[in-house]
């Protein structure tokens, strides 16, 4: 781990010099800055995992240049050392996204721990390369925000995966309300407004937890907060999160703006949903023609047919005739389970299990989630064993 010390104590200089060249593995000092103005003047051209910053020197004026620093270093990980740990002192310090603030004189034992919850907070995070899966309706109505939602929970729960559902309806975002009865305490507006100081546990706490490995960054609540979603924000959230999740699921909606192109200019696979007539039919032409047009690869496009019932006048045969794209998956008309669990803000796993619905889920889960070679189909099995025993 790269390291940048800010103090002018060259005493605290040379101790933490050596508790950085006695740690194991041995972490790499960068550079040395004399206090805040110099390090914000001078960056580092090494770019610092861990920024150790001397604050018995900063000034209450100075909160400021704090947080331009953490926004010049977004990735890094900040630690504060204080002789005064006061309120004020700390909260002007988590609000610039320092997650240690360590008592001077410092401790060895307890730098130790500190480094320790750093490397558990990034190490895992790292070793991750989350896919990126991106619903959206081809018409209105069409369950793709229910399926979106269902998707992201069927992900965490039967394929054992972490996941971040991304809410990106910017005008009727209603995601969350399909599986929690929860209000979010922060939205990607806010986070948005927040953007220089993200990082992956300033994500994890503004989701709304739905499942222990399931979380959503809810949409906007109004236009206002919206306008401050920018195309450039979205990239730098899912450069992030696919350090951290094993798949972000992106709910789409049904508008193409800048904002829902640059969410699927980054995703792996785009999963339109669409019913069996043809409006659908009609208007998923119409999408798929938008896709080609902006170059998006054929096979990265699965189309998932919601609502089906066998035996209509129209047939999935017809259907991929019109589009030029093959479905890949249907989800039964299922209206009971469905509208029970959509009432109650229930994930349809979890409130009804044996339904028809939740069987098709569970497969689309076995389509997405790659098997281990020679695994010869036993993680559907496993799966099916998992929810429905």
């Amino acid at each position: 781990m790269k390291v940048l010390i800010i103090s002018n104590d060259s005493a605290l200089h040379r101790q933490l010099a050596a508790l950085c060249a006695s740690h194991a593995p041995p972490l790499t000092l960068v550079a040395m800055r004399d206090g805040l103005q110099d390090a914000t003047e001078r960056l580092v051209n090494d770019t610092p995992q861990l920024v150790i910053l001397d604050a018995c020197d900063v000034g209450a004026g100075e909160a400021e240049m704090l947080e331009r620093l953490t926004a010049q270093y977004p990735q890094a990980s900040f630690m504060l050392l204080t002789a005064n740990q006061s309120q004020d002192m700390l909260l002007r310090a988590m609000r610039a996204g320092v997650r240690e603030v360590l008592a001077l004189p410092l401790v060895a034992a307890a730098f130790d721990d500190a480094l320790a919850r750093i490397a558990q907070i990034n190490g895992p995070a790292s070793s991750r390369d989350g896919k990126v899966l991106a619903v959206i309706s081809c018409k209105g109505g069409s369950g793709a925000t229910f399926l979106a939602a269902n998707l992201g929970y069927a992900l965490a729960t039967v394929g054992q995966k972490k996941v971040l559902l991304i809410d990106l309806n910017q005008q009727f975002g209603d995601a969350a309300l399909y599986v929690s009865d929860k209000k979010p305490v922060m939205t990607l507006a806010d986070i948005c407004i927040q953007i220089a100081r993200i990082d992956a546990p300033f994500l994890e706490a503004s989701l709304l937890s739905v499942a222990p490995n399931f979380g959503i960054l809810a949409a906007s609540e109004d236009a206002a907060s919206a306008s401050h979603v920018k195309p450039e924000h979205i990239d730098t959230i899912l450069r992030l999160a696919r350090h951290s999740y094993d798949f972000i699921v992106l709910d789409i909606g049904r508008q193409i703006d800048a904002i829902s192109i640059r969410a699927l200019d980054n995703a792996d696979l785009i999963y339109p949903v669409l019913q069996l007539a043809l409006p659908d039919i009609r208007d998923g032409r119409r999408l798929l023609d938008i896709f080609r047009s902006l170059g998006y690869r054929r096979d990265n496009i699965r189309l998932i047919v919601n609502r089906y019932e066998k035996g209509g006048k129209l047939h999935l045969v017809d259907l991929e005739s019109t589009l030029g794209a093959d479905v890949v998956h249907t989800i039964p008309n299922d209206y009971v389970a469905v509208t029970d669990s959509v009432n109650q803000g229930v994930p349809l796993l979890q409130q009804s299990q044996n339904s028809a619905a939740a069987k098709s889920l569970v497969l689309l889960v076995e389509q997405i989630v790659e098997r281990p070679a020679g695994d010869d189909g036993r993680i559907l099995s496993r799966l099916f064993g998992k929810i429905f025993s």
